[in-house]
Protein backbone atom coordinates (compact mmCIF):
# COMPACT_ATOMS: atom_id res chain seq x y z
CA UNK A 1 0.00 0.00 0.00
CA UNK A 2 1.16 3.54 -0.67
CA UNK A 3 1.46 5.43 2.59
CA UNK A 4 2.59 8.95 1.74
CA UNK A 5 4.53 11.00 -0.75
CA UNK A 6 8.15 11.90 -0.04
CA UNK A 7 10.60 13.60 -2.40
CA UNK A 8 13.60 11.99 -0.80
CA UNK A 9 14.75 8.79 -2.41
CA UNK A 10 17.41 6.42 -1.18
CA UNK A 11 20.62 5.55 -2.84
CA UNK A 12 22.11 2.78 -4.85
CA UNK A 13 25.70 2.18 -3.83
CA UNK A 14 27.72 -0.39 -5.73
CA UNK A 15 31.12 0.06 -4.19
CA UNK A 16 30.73 3.77 -4.74
CA UNK A 17 29.89 3.34 -8.44
CA UNK A 18 26.50 4.51 -9.60
CA UNK A 19 26.03 3.39 -13.18
CA UNK A 20 29.19 1.69 -14.38
CA UNK A 21 29.07 -2.08 -14.42
CA UNK A 22 25.37 -2.25 -13.64
CA UNK A 23 24.65 -4.29 -16.76
CA UNK A 24 21.89 -2.03 -18.01
CA UNK A 25 21.26 -1.48 -21.72
CA UNK A 26 18.43 0.57 -23.16
CA UNK A 27 15.32 -1.10 -24.46
CA UNK A 28 14.93 -0.50 -28.16
CA UNK A 29 12.97 2.74 -28.63
CA UNK A 30 10.09 3.20 -31.02
CA UNK A 31 10.08 5.99 -33.59
CA UNK A 32 9.19 9.44 -32.29
CA UNK A 33 6.80 10.00 -35.14
CA UNK A 34 4.55 7.02 -34.80
CA UNK A 35 3.37 3.75 -33.36
CA UNK A 36 5.69 0.82 -32.94
CA UNK A 37 5.13 -2.03 -35.35
CA UNK A 38 6.22 -5.58 -34.58
CA UNK A 39 9.12 -5.57 -32.16
CA UNK A 40 12.47 -5.98 -33.90
CA UNK A 41 14.45 -6.35 -30.72
CA UNK A 42 16.15 -9.66 -30.10
CA UNK A 43 16.27 -9.04 -26.36
CA UNK A 44 12.91 -10.71 -25.80
CA UNK A 45 12.60 -14.50 -25.87
CA UNK A 46 9.66 -14.12 -28.29
CA UNK A 47 8.50 -11.80 -31.05
CA UNK A 48 6.19 -9.14 -29.67
CA UNK A 49 3.09 -8.70 -31.85
CA UNK A 50 2.59 -5.44 -33.70
CA UNK A 51 1.25 -2.55 -31.65
CA UNK A 52 -1.96 -2.50 -33.71
CA UNK A 53 -2.56 -6.18 -32.87
CA UNK A 54 -2.07 -5.65 -29.17
CA UNK A 55 -4.21 -2.52 -29.02
CA UNK A 56 -7.08 -4.24 -30.83
CA UNK A 57 -7.68 -6.24 -27.64
CA UNK A 58 -10.30 -5.12 -25.14
CA UNK A 59 -7.85 -6.00 -22.38
CA UNK A 60 -5.70 -3.01 -21.48
CA UNK A 61 -2.38 -2.84 -19.66
CA UNK A 62 -1.25 0.36 -17.97
CA UNK A 63 1.70 1.17 -15.72
CA UNK A 64 1.42 3.40 -12.66
CA UNK A 65 3.55 6.52 -13.23
CA UNK A 66 4.81 8.31 -10.11
CA UNK A 67 5.82 11.92 -10.80
CA UNK A 68 8.47 12.32 -8.04
CA UNK A 69 10.93 10.16 -10.00
CA UNK A 70 11.32 11.22 -13.64
CA UNK A 71 14.34 10.07 -15.62
CA UNK A 72 16.35 13.09 -14.45
CA UNK A 73 15.72 15.82 -11.91
CA UNK A 74 18.46 18.23 -13.00
CA UNK A 75 19.91 17.02 -16.34
CA UNK A 76 23.36 16.47 -14.85
CA UNK A 77 25.70 13.56 -15.47
CA UNK A 78 24.45 10.47 -13.62
CA UNK A 79 27.54 10.27 -11.42
CA UNK A 80 26.75 13.70 -9.93
CA UNK A 81 23.05 14.29 -10.52
CA UNK A 82 20.36 14.73 -7.89
CA UNK A 83 19.71 11.00 -7.65
CA UNK A 84 23.38 10.28 -7.00
CA UNK A 85 23.98 13.17 -4.60
CA UNK A 86 20.80 13.08 -2.58
CA UNK A 87 18.58 10.08 -3.17
CA UNK A 88 21.10 7.27 -3.42
CA UNK A 89 23.61 8.58 -0.93
CA UNK A 90 22.92 8.08 2.79
CA UNK A 91 24.44 11.53 3.33
CA UNK A 92 22.14 13.15 0.78
CA UNK A 93 19.65 15.94 1.49
CA UNK A 94 21.56 17.03 4.54
CA UNK A 95 21.80 13.54 6.01
CA UNK A 96 18.07 13.11 6.66
CA UNK A 97 18.21 9.57 5.22
CA UNK A 98 21.35 8.44 7.03
CA UNK A 99 19.52 6.24 9.55
CA UNK A 100 18.09 3.95 6.86
CA UNK A 101 21.01 4.11 4.42
CA UNK A 102 19.43 6.46 1.89
CA UNK A 103 15.91 6.75 0.62
CA UNK A 104 16.40 4.73 -2.58
CA UNK A 105 18.34 1.66 -3.60
CA UNK A 106 17.79 2.05 -7.35
CA UNK A 107 17.08 4.85 -9.82
CA UNK A 108 15.77 5.41 -13.35
CA UNK A 109 18.16 4.18 -16.03
CA UNK A 110 20.83 6.87 -16.17
CA UNK A 111 21.67 8.97 -19.19
CA UNK A 112 24.17 11.70 -20.09
CA UNK A 113 23.15 15.35 -20.04
CA UNK A 114 21.11 16.39 -23.08
CA UNK A 115 20.31 19.73 -24.71
CA UNK A 116 16.94 21.38 -25.15
CA UNK A 117 13.83 20.67 -23.10
CA UNK A 118 15.26 17.70 -21.24
CA UNK A 119 12.14 17.13 -19.16
CA UNK A 120 9.93 16.71 -22.23
CA UNK A 121 12.54 14.56 -23.96
CA UNK A 122 12.73 12.32 -20.89
CA UNK A 123 8.96 11.91 -20.88
CA UNK A 124 9.09 11.00 -24.56
CA UNK A 125 11.72 8.42 -23.74
CA UNK A 126 9.49 6.86 -21.10
CA UNK A 127 6.51 6.75 -23.46
CA UNK A 128 8.62 5.11 -26.16
CA UNK A 129 9.87 2.52 -23.69
CA UNK A 130 6.33 1.70 -22.58
CA UNK A 131 5.07 1.47 -26.17
CA UNK A 132 7.96 -0.81 -27.12
CA UNK A 133 6.95 -3.13 -24.27
CA UNK A 134 3.35 -3.34 -25.51
CA UNK A 135 1.71 -1.16 -22.86
CA UNK A 136 -1.45 0.79 -23.61
CA UNK A 137 -0.58 3.75 -21.41
CA UNK A 138 0.24 5.13 -17.98
CA UNK A 139 -2.01 5.62 -14.99
CA UNK A 140 -0.50 8.83 -13.66
CA UNK A 141 -0.57 9.52 -9.93
CA UNK A 142 -1.89 13.07 -9.48
CA UNK A 143 -0.21 14.33 -6.31
CA UNK A 144 -0.59 18.08 -6.73
CA UNK A 145 -2.56 19.95 -9.39
CA UNK A 146 -1.73 23.50 -8.33
CA UNK A 147 -0.36 25.62 -11.17
CA UNK A 148 3.08 26.02 -9.61
CA UNK A 149 3.61 22.39 -8.61
CA UNK A 150 6.44 20.47 -10.33
CA UNK A 151 4.16 17.43 -10.21
CA UNK A 152 1.49 19.25 -12.21
CA UNK A 153 4.16 20.25 -14.73
CA UNK A 154 5.36 16.65 -15.05
CA UNK A 155 1.82 15.42 -15.65
CA UNK A 156 1.36 18.00 -18.39
CA UNK A 157 4.71 17.04 -19.92
CA UNK A 158 3.77 13.36 -19.83
CA UNK A 159 0.49 14.12 -21.59
CA UNK A 160 2.33 16.23 -24.16
CA UNK A 161 4.90 13.50 -24.71
CA UNK A 162 2.15 10.96 -25.36
CA UNK A 163 0.57 13.32 -27.89
CA UNK A 164 3.86 13.76 -29.74
CA UNK A 165 5.25 10.24 -29.60
CA UNK A 166 2.21 8.02 -30.18
CA UNK A 167 -1.37 9.19 -30.74
CA UNK A 168 -2.65 5.83 -29.49
CA UNK A 169 -0.85 5.84 -26.14
CA UNK A 170 -3.19 6.81 -23.30
CA UNK A 171 -2.85 8.60 -19.97
CA UNK A 172 -5.29 7.58 -17.22
CA UNK A 173 -5.95 10.27 -14.62
CA UNK A 174 -5.44 8.93 -11.09
CA UNK A 175 -6.04 11.57 -8.42
CA UNK A 176 -4.21 10.49 -5.28
CA UNK A 177 -6.77 10.82 -2.51
CA UNK A 178 -4.01 10.60 0.11
CA UNK A 179 -2.14 13.67 -1.20
CA UNK A 180 -2.55 16.88 0.80
CA UNK A 181 -3.31 19.18 -2.14
CA UNK A 182 -5.80 16.77 -3.71
CA UNK A 183 -7.56 16.25 -0.38
CA UNK A 184 -7.89 20.01 -0.12
CA UNK A 185 -10.02 20.24 -3.27
CA UNK A 186 -13.77 19.89 -3.17
CA UNK A 187 -15.58 17.86 -5.83
CA UNK A 188 -16.09 20.87 -8.09
CA UNK A 189 -12.46 21.93 -7.75
CA UNK A 190 -11.08 18.51 -8.61
CA UNK A 191 -13.58 18.19 -11.45
CA UNK A 192 -12.31 21.43 -13.00
CA UNK A 193 -8.69 20.25 -12.85
CA UNK A 194 -9.47 16.82 -14.32
CA UNK A 195 -11.65 18.28 -17.06
CA UNK A 196 -8.83 20.63 -18.00
CA UNK A 197 -6.37 17.77 -18.37
CA UNK A 198 -8.96 15.71 -20.24
CA UNK A 199 -8.95 18.20 -23.11
CA UNK A 200 -5.87 16.40 -24.40
CA UNK A 201 -6.57 13.57 -26.87
CA UNK A 202 -3.93 11.55 -25.02
CA UNK A 203 -6.10 11.29 -21.90
CA UNK A 204 -7.93 7.97 -21.95
CA UNK A 205 -11.59 7.99 -22.89
CA UNK A 206 -13.84 4.98 -23.39
CA UNK A 207 -15.38 4.46 -26.83
CA UNK A 208 -18.50 6.24 -25.56
CA UNK A 209 -16.44 9.35 -24.76
CA UNK A 210 -16.29 9.06 -20.97
CA UNK A 211 -13.01 10.07 -19.34
CA UNK A 212 -11.49 7.30 -17.23
CA UNK A 213 -10.75 8.58 -13.72
CA UNK A 214 -9.19 6.12 -11.27
CA UNK A 215 -8.83 7.62 -7.76
CA UNK A 216 -6.07 6.08 -5.65
CA UNK A 217 -7.30 5.08 -2.17
CA UNK A 218 -10.78 5.95 -3.30
CA UNK A 219 -12.26 5.11 0.09
CA UNK A 220 -10.90 8.43 1.39
CA UNK A 221 -14.05 9.98 -0.13
CA UNK A 222 -17.65 8.76 -0.06
CA UNK A 223 -19.66 7.50 -2.99
CA UNK A 224 -21.80 10.64 -2.73
CA UNK A 225 -18.67 12.77 -3.08
CA UNK A 226 -17.75 10.94 -6.30
CA UNK A 227 -21.30 11.37 -7.55
CA UNK A 228 -20.83 15.11 -7.12
CA UNK A 229 -17.49 14.90 -8.91
CA UNK A 230 -19.15 13.06 -11.79
CA UNK A 231 -21.91 15.64 -12.04
CA UNK A 232 -19.40 18.49 -12.06
CA UNK A 233 -17.17 16.88 -14.69
CA UNK A 234 -20.18 16.07 -16.87
CA UNK A 235 -21.20 19.73 -16.73
CA UNK A 236 -17.72 20.61 -18.01
CA UNK A 237 -18.02 18.25 -20.97
CA UNK A 238 -15.85 15.52 -19.46
CA UNK A 239 -18.26 12.88 -18.14
CA UNK A 240 -16.15 10.40 -16.14
CA UNK A 241 -16.03 6.62 -15.92
CA UNK A 242 -14.79 5.98 -12.39
CA UNK A 243 -12.49 3.04 -11.69
CA UNK A 244 -11.66 3.45 -7.99
CA UNK A 245 -8.48 1.87 -6.64
CA UNK A 246 -9.08 0.69 -3.08
CA UNK A 247 -6.60 -0.20 -0.41
CA UNK A 248 -9.32 -2.38 1.13
CA UNK A 249 -11.42 -3.68 -1.74
CA UNK A 250 -13.58 -6.14 0.21
CA UNK A 251 -14.73 -3.60 2.77
CA UNK A 252 -15.61 -0.89 0.28
CA UNK A 253 -16.47 -1.93 -3.26
CA UNK A 254 -20.21 -2.50 -2.79
CA UNK A 255 -20.63 1.00 -1.40
CA UNK A 256 -19.22 2.49 -4.61
CA UNK A 257 -20.99 0.32 -7.17
CA UNK A 258 -23.54 2.98 -8.06
CA UNK A 259 -20.89 5.49 -9.13
CA UNK A 260 -18.29 3.16 -10.68
CA UNK A 261 -17.53 1.80 -14.13
CA UNK A 262 -15.04 -0.65 -12.67
CA UNK A 263 -12.94 -1.51 -9.64
CA UNK A 264 -9.35 -2.12 -8.69
CA UNK A 265 -7.18 -2.46 -5.61
CA UNK A 266 -3.56 -1.66 -4.84
CA UNK A 267 -2.84 -5.31 -4.07
CA UNK A 268 -0.11 -7.20 -2.25
CA UNK A 269 3.52 -7.83 -3.13
CA UNK A 270 4.04 -11.38 -1.91
CA UNK A 271 2.99 -14.57 -3.73
CA UNK A 272 1.40 -16.15 -0.65
CA UNK A 273 -1.14 -13.28 -0.54
CA UNK A 274 -2.48 -13.58 -4.09
CA UNK A 275 -5.18 -16.17 -3.50
CA UNK A 276 -8.01 -13.63 -3.54
CA UNK A 277 -7.47 -12.31 -7.07
CA UNK A 278 -10.04 -14.59 -8.68
CA UNK A 279 -12.62 -13.67 -6.05
CA UNK A 280 -12.05 -9.95 -6.59
CA UNK A 281 -12.52 -10.31 -10.32
CA UNK A 282 -15.68 -12.39 -9.87
CA UNK A 283 -17.11 -9.92 -7.37
CA UNK A 284 -16.54 -7.04 -9.77
CA UNK A 285 -17.98 -8.87 -12.76
CA UNK A 286 -20.95 -9.91 -10.64
CA UNK A 287 -21.82 -6.24 -10.26
CA UNK A 288 -21.30 -5.57 -13.95
CA UNK A 289 -17.98 -3.78 -13.41
CA UNK A 290 -14.64 -4.21 -15.13
CA UNK A 291 -11.65 -5.19 -13.00
CA UNK A 292 -8.15 -3.67 -13.20
CA UNK A 293 -5.72 -6.16 -11.65
CA UNK A 294 -2.52 -4.92 -10.01
CA UNK A 295 0.59 -6.80 -11.12
CA UNK A 296 3.77 -6.22 -9.14
CA UNK A 297 7.38 -7.30 -8.88
CA UNK A 298 8.30 -6.51 -5.27
CA UNK A 299 8.28 -3.83 -2.56
CA UNK A 300 11.01 -2.52 -0.26
CA UNK A 301 10.85 0.75 1.69
CA UNK A 302 14.01 1.70 3.56
CA UNK A 303 12.53 4.86 5.06
CA UNK A 304 9.54 2.94 6.42
CA UNK A 305 11.66 0.01 7.61
CA UNK A 306 9.58 -2.63 5.83
CA UNK A 307 9.67 -4.95 2.81
CA UNK A 308 7.69 -7.77 1.20
CA UNK A 309 9.15 -11.15 0.29
CA UNK A 310 8.48 -11.49 -3.43
CA UNK A 311 10.32 -14.80 -3.91
CA UNK A 312 12.39 -13.60 -6.88
CA UNK A 313 10.00 -13.36 -9.88
CA UNK A 314 7.33 -15.55 -8.29
CA UNK A 315 5.09 -12.66 -7.22
CA UNK A 316 5.33 -11.14 -10.69
CA UNK A 317 4.48 -14.41 -12.41
CA UNK A 318 1.72 -15.28 -9.93
CA UNK A 319 -0.10 -11.95 -10.20
CA UNK A 320 0.06 -12.10 -13.99
CA UNK A 321 -1.14 -15.70 -14.14
CA UNK A 322 -4.02 -15.06 -11.76
CA UNK A 323 -5.04 -11.98 -13.75
CA UNK A 324 -5.13 -14.07 -16.92
CA UNK A 325 -6.89 -17.05 -15.34
CA UNK A 326 -9.45 -14.84 -13.59
CA UNK A 327 -10.38 -12.88 -16.69
CA UNK A 328 -9.12 -9.44 -15.65
CA UNK A 329 -10.22 -6.71 -18.03
CA UNK A 330 -7.33 -4.35 -17.38
CA UNK A 331 -3.97 -4.64 -15.65
CA UNK A 332 -2.06 -1.96 -13.78
CA UNK A 333 1.65 -2.54 -13.31
CA UNK A 334 2.37 -1.26 -9.82
CA UNK A 335 4.53 0.58 -10.44
CA UNK A 336 6.39 2.04 -13.41
CA UNK A 337 8.75 4.16 -11.32
CA UNK A 338 8.03 4.45 -7.61
CA UNK A 339 11.64 3.94 -6.61
CA UNK A 340 10.93 4.93 -3.00
CA UNK A 341 8.89 1.74 -2.65
CA UNK A 342 11.20 -0.35 -4.82
CA UNK A 343 8.33 -1.43 -7.08
CA UNK A 344 9.67 -0.22 -10.44
CA UNK A 345 9.10 -1.99 -13.77
CA UNK A 346 10.88 0.80 -15.66
CA UNK A 347 14.39 -0.09 -16.83
CA UNK A 348 16.93 0.72 -14.14
CA UNK A 349 20.49 -0.16 -13.16
CA UNK A 350 19.16 -2.96 -10.93
CA UNK A 351 16.67 -4.66 -13.24
CA UNK A 352 18.30 -4.53 -16.70
CA UNK A 353 14.85 -4.15 -18.33
CA UNK A 354 14.10 -7.73 -17.27
CA UNK A 355 10.83 -7.13 -15.43
CA UNK A 356 9.40 -5.23 -18.37
CA UNK A 357 10.44 -8.09 -20.66
CA UNK A 358 8.43 -10.49 -18.52
CA UNK A 359 5.47 -8.12 -18.52
CA UNK A 360 5.58 -8.09 -22.32
CA UNK A 361 5.38 -11.88 -22.36
CA UNK A 362 2.35 -12.07 -20.11
CA UNK A 363 0.50 -9.11 -21.60
CA UNK A 364 0.78 -10.78 -25.00
CA UNK A 365 -1.04 -13.80 -23.57
CA UNK A 366 -3.65 -11.59 -21.91
CA UNK A 367 -4.34 -9.64 -25.08
CA UNK A 368 -4.13 -12.35 -27.75
CA UNK A 369 -5.40 -15.35 -25.80
CA UNK A 370 -2.32 -17.36 -26.80
CA UNK A 371 1.05 -17.84 -25.18
CA UNK A 372 3.82 -16.38 -27.33
CA UNK A 373 6.03 -18.86 -29.16
CA UNK A 374 9.53 -18.92 -27.68
CA UNK A 375 11.79 -17.83 -30.53
CA UNK A 376 15.12 -17.40 -28.71
CA UNK A 377 16.65 -19.15 -25.72
CA UNK A 378 16.78 -16.56 -22.94
CA UNK A 379 17.86 -16.75 -19.30
CA UNK A 380 16.86 -14.36 -16.52
CA UNK A 381 18.81 -14.34 -13.26
CA UNK A 382 17.32 -12.75 -10.14
CA UNK A 383 18.87 -12.53 -6.70
CA UNK A 384 19.57 -10.23 -3.81
CA UNK A 385 23.07 -8.95 -3.12
CA UNK A 386 22.92 -9.97 0.54
CA UNK A 387 21.23 -12.48 2.81
CA UNK A 388 17.81 -11.32 3.98
CA UNK A 389 18.78 -11.38 7.66
CA UNK A 390 22.06 -9.53 7.22
CA UNK A 391 22.34 -6.05 8.75
CA UNK A 392 25.32 -3.91 7.76
CA UNK A 393 27.49 -2.95 10.71
CA UNK A 394 29.37 -0.11 9.01
CA UNK A 395 28.19 3.04 7.29
CA UNK A 396 26.02 4.38 10.09
CA UNK A 397 22.71 2.72 9.21
CA UNK A 398 20.59 2.25 12.33
CA UNK A 399 17.08 1.64 10.95
CA UNK A 400 16.58 -1.64 9.11
CA UNK A 401 13.79 -3.14 7.08
CA UNK A 402 11.79 -6.05 8.50
CA UNK A 403 9.27 -8.28 6.71
CA UNK A 404 5.75 -6.92 6.46
CA UNK A 405 3.23 -8.81 8.58
CA UNK A 406 1.74 -11.69 6.59
CA UNK A 407 4.35 -11.70 3.84
CA UNK A 408 6.04 -14.90 2.72
CA UNK A 409 8.90 -16.20 4.84
CA UNK A 410 12.07 -14.41 3.70
CA UNK A 411 14.34 -16.63 1.67
CA UNK A 412 17.86 -16.48 0.22
CA UNK A 413 17.66 -17.88 -3.29
CA UNK A 414 18.97 -17.29 -6.78
CA UNK A 415 16.36 -17.93 -9.47
CA UNK A 416 17.28 -19.10 -12.95
CA UNK A 417 14.25 -18.47 -15.17
CA UNK A 418 14.62 -20.00 -18.62
CA UNK A 419 12.66 -19.45 -21.82
CA UNK A 420 13.71 -22.27 -24.16
CA UNK A 421 12.81 -23.13 -27.74
CA UNK A 422 13.49 -26.80 -26.96
CA UNK A 423 14.82 -28.91 -24.11
CA UNK A 424 18.39 -28.05 -23.18
CA UNK A 425 20.98 -28.31 -20.47
CA UNK A 426 21.42 -25.38 -18.09
CA UNK A 427 24.60 -24.75 -16.14
CA UNK A 428 24.31 -22.41 -13.15
CA UNK A 429 27.32 -21.25 -11.17
CA UNK A 430 26.22 -19.68 -7.91
CA UNK A 431 28.93 -18.11 -5.80
CA UNK A 432 31.51 -20.42 -7.38
CA UNK A 433 29.50 -23.64 -7.07
CA UNK A 434 28.45 -25.11 -10.42
CA UNK A 435 25.30 -27.17 -11.03
CA UNK A 436 23.89 -28.61 -14.22
CA UNK A 437 20.30 -29.62 -14.90
CA UNK A 438 18.05 -30.55 -17.80
CA UNK A 439 15.46 -27.89 -18.56
CA UNK A 440 12.30 -28.41 -20.56
CA UNK A 441 11.12 -26.33 -23.49
CA UNK A 442 9.06 -23.30 -22.55
CA UNK A 443 9.26 -21.40 -19.27
CA UNK A 444 10.86 -22.94 -16.18
CA UNK A 445 12.20 -21.56 -12.90
CA UNK A 446 14.92 -23.25 -10.88
CA UNK A 447 16.12 -22.09 -7.43
CA UNK A 448 19.60 -22.29 -5.89
CA UNK A 449 20.83 -21.26 -2.44
CA UNK A 450 22.22 -17.72 -2.36
CA UNK A 451 25.98 -17.63 -1.78
CA UNK A 452 28.55 -14.87 -1.67
CA UNK A 453 30.22 -14.20 -5.00
CA UNK A 454 29.14 -14.05 -8.63
CA UNK A 455 26.18 -15.75 -10.33
CA UNK A 456 26.11 -17.00 -13.91
CA UNK A 457 23.93 -19.26 -16.05
CA UNK A 458 24.18 -20.66 -19.56
CA UNK A 459 22.10 -22.82 -21.90
CA UNK A 460 23.64 -25.57 -24.03
CA UNK A 461 21.99 -27.67 -26.71
CA UNK A 462 23.77 -30.11 -28.99
CA UNK A 463 27.12 -28.94 -27.63
CA UNK A 464 26.41 -25.32 -28.61
CA UNK A 465 25.86 -22.52 -26.08
CA UNK A 466 22.69 -20.68 -27.03
CA UNK A 467 22.37 -18.22 -24.15
CA UNK A 468 24.54 -17.04 -21.30
CA UNK A 469 24.31 -14.40 -18.61
CA UNK A 470 26.53 -13.20 -15.78
CA UNK A 471 25.09 -11.03 -13.06
CA UNK A 472 27.17 -7.88 -12.41
CA UNK A 473 25.76 -7.77 -8.88
CA UNK A 474 28.11 -9.46 -6.44
CA UNK A 475 26.57 -11.11 -3.39
CA UNK A 476 28.44 -9.96 -0.31
CA UNK A 477 28.56 -10.41 3.46
CA UNK A 478 29.48 -6.74 3.89
CA UNK A 479 26.97 -4.61 1.99
CA UNK A 480 27.35 -0.83 2.40
CA UNK A 481 23.61 -0.50 3.16
CA UNK A 482 20.76 -2.95 3.64
CA UNK A 483 19.19 -3.72 0.26
CA UNK A 484 16.49 -6.38 0.10
CA UNK A 485 15.20 -5.89 -3.43
CA UNK A 486 15.85 -8.50 -6.07
CA UNK A 487 18.26 -7.55 -8.85
CA UNK A 488 17.65 -8.96 -12.33
CA UNK A 489 19.67 -9.53 -15.49
CA UNK A 490 18.87 -11.11 -18.85
CA UNK A 491 20.96 -12.98 -21.40
CA UNK A 492 19.04 -11.02 -24.02
CA UNK A 493 20.51 -7.73 -22.78
CA UNK A 494 24.27 -8.30 -22.47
Amino acid sequence: MKITFSRAAGVLLLGGVLAAGCGWTAREPVPVEGVAEASTTKALPFDLPATATLRASKQKVFAHYFTPYPVSLDNKAPETDYYARNYLSPAGEGGIHQAYGGLLRDRPAPRASISGDYQLEDMKREVRTAVAAGLDGFTVDLLNLSATSPHRKRVELLVKAAEQVDPGFRIVLMPDMTATQIKGLDAAGLAAELAGLAKSPAVYRLPDGRVVVSPFKAENRTADWYAALSTAMTGLGAKPALVPVFLNFGANYKNYASVSYGFSNWGNRSPNLQGGIGGNISASHGLGKIWMQPVAVQDERPNQGIYDEANNTENLRTTWQNAIDGGADWVQLTTWNDFSEGTQFAPSPHNDGAYLDLASYYLTRLKTGKWPVIARDTVYLTHRTQAASLKPTSGGQTKFMVPRSGTATPRDKVEVLTFLTAAAQVRATIGGTASTYDAAAGVQARLFPLANGTNTASVTRNSATTATVTSPFTVTATPPVQDLQYHAVSSGRP
